[in-house]
């Protein structure tokens, strides 16, 4: 099956537009190299299919669609304390698996990993 492993975290601490309190260059290269050998095992293990790193919250745009008209917002619908700052897409046995993959994430240190199941559109319907 496979999941979705959504990365928050907080964009205070990242080295992204106008962070009053970035991580140093070498805690920035440490969490990178870190992340791409994660990539690396998980390539390895058969888990991995992509994973991105999202651009500042401050580059995104909300888009809806009511009564015909589109409306769209600078920013993310959301103000929350954390922000949406990458994705990883894994193939995994169970739940279980996709939870042991995501809790290995570099940046679940710093964050949190939310796992969801990528919904099979043929499986709908069947159970």
């Amino acid at each position: 099956m496979r999941y979705l492993c959504l990365v928050y975290g907080t964009e205070d601490s990242l080295p992204v537009m106008q962070n009053p309190n970035p991580m140093s260059r070498a805690e920035v290269d440490a969490l990178t190299q870190d992340s791409l050998a994660y990539n690396d095992v998980l390539r390895m293990s058969g888990h991995f299919i992509v994973a991105h790193a999202l651009q500042s919250v401050r580059t995104a745009t909300t888009v809806r669609v009511r009564g015909g008209q589109v409306l769209v917002t600078d920013g993310p619908f959301a103000e929350t304390k954390e922000q949406l700052l990458g994705f990883v897409l894994i193939e995994a046995k169970n739940h279980d698996d996709a939870v042991e993959v995501a809790s290995r994430i570099p940046l679940a240190r710093l964050g949190s990993i939310e796992v969801h199941t990528i919904m099979d559109p043929v499986r709908i319907g069947q159970s």
